[in-house]
């Protein structure tokens, strides 16, 4: 198994825009969390500009597919983002 990170860059305001969206959005990762491989997620602090997101599978399909789903970037809230190959030497199990 592989690990993959998708950083999301999020705009301006971020914390009071996501308001409208912020279950569906928790609805989708708990769903992936529990099913596709999602293993933390959160956004960084001070400022709140970025977010990560871990997933672990044989490749990146999941964080794609999450990344198509999701209402943060449907609605604008993400004004970047992107999947890296995470090699991971300790802490892998």
């Amino acid at each position: 198994m592989n690990y993959y990170i998708l950083v999301y860059k999020t705009v301006d305001n971020y914390i009071e825009k996501r308001a409208a969206f912020r279950q569906e959005h928790l609805g989708l990762a708990t769903e992936y969390h529990e099913a596709k491989g999602l293993v933390l997620a959160g956004a960084l602090d001070s400022p709140p500009d970025e977010a990560l997101l871990i997933f672990r599978g044989e490749n990146e399909d999941d964080a794609k597919s999450f990344v198509n789903n999701d209402p943060y970037v449907k609605n604008g809230l993400i004004k970047e983002w992107y999947i890296r190959k995470w090699n991971v030497v300790i802490g892998k199990s």
